[in-house]
């Protein structure tokens, strides 16, 4: 299975349940309203926050590689009333009808393209969709390797119709050289009627702010910041959390 088709399946219905983290809009209602419409979340999943964007009177798309998100954002948006266009495709062969004021990825989705020429298409992509003033805005994060006691041990929810979800990550390997971290994971889907199991590899691609600049000027893309986030100052080679802000060149 390629790394764009890892959210599919059980594996959508699990992420909806036991994802560890959540996506505040405000940062990116703010990079919206600062930059301007239309803009675009890449890597919209099922819906966050790209649905609270449009909610708030944004004119915001969204596009995924999953066509099960796809299919999950688009059901969510119809049960809260909310026109929006979601498109399924990959963030590195994007090919959209229109270009956009500002572009941005929600959370470390950009983390999800496997290596560094994949990461360069989606640059690549993403300038020619954007307008000639327009900014996208790329968090970049740099993982830990999954500690040892965590390997092996279950996390599991009720969806609420007597269904359990549980997602396992079952082994890893962690190459700084290569900035990578591929996790092995299982989830299982556990009806009164059988179990369903997807053996997953969940791969990580991290990049600094100087690989990360590299690869935003072979792209024809010009580096307006790179911010540390938790401390709101620019970004070193030391920094784990950051936020880019890239034009076009």
């Amino acid at each position: 299975m390629e790394p764009a088709d890892f959210y599919s399946g059980i594996v959508v219905d699990a992420y909806a349940k036991l994802k560890s983290s959540t996506f505040e809009a405000e940062p990116y209602l703010e990079f919206v309203r600062t930059h301007g419409q239309p803009a675009l979340e890449v890597g919209c999943g099922d819906g966050e926050p790209l649905l609270d964007l449009c909610a708030a009177g944004l004119e915001v798309d969204g596009v995924d590689s999953s066509m099960d998100m796809v299919e999950r954002c688009r059901t969510n948006a119809v049960a809260r009333g909310i026109a929006t266009h979601v498109f399924h495709q990959r963030a590195e062969s994007l090919n959209l009808d229109r270009r956009y004021s500002s572009i941005y990825f929600a959370g470390p989705t950009f983390n999800l393209l496997a290596d560094d020429e994949t990461a360069l298409q989606a640059l690549r992509a993403i300038r020619e969709h954007l307008t000639d003033d327009g900014a996208a805005l790329i968090p970049l994060w740099v993982p830990d390797p999954t500690p040892d006691d965590e390997l092996g041990v279950t996390r599991s929810t009720d969806d609420g119709q007597g269904i359990e979800l549980r997602y396992t990550p079952l082994s890893e390997t962690y190459d700084r050289e290569r900035r990578t971290r591929a996790t092995t994971s299982r989830y299982e889907r556990v009806a009164p009627g059988g179990t369903e199991v997807a053996d997953r590899e969940w791969i990580i691609h991290w990049h600094t702010p100087r690989s990360f600049s590299a690869l935003s000027t072979d792209a024809g893309l010009r580096v307006v910041g790179i911010i540390d986030d938790d401390t709101n100052e620019p970004a070193s080679n030391a920094s784990t959390v950051s936020t880019a802000t890239v034009q076009r060149l």
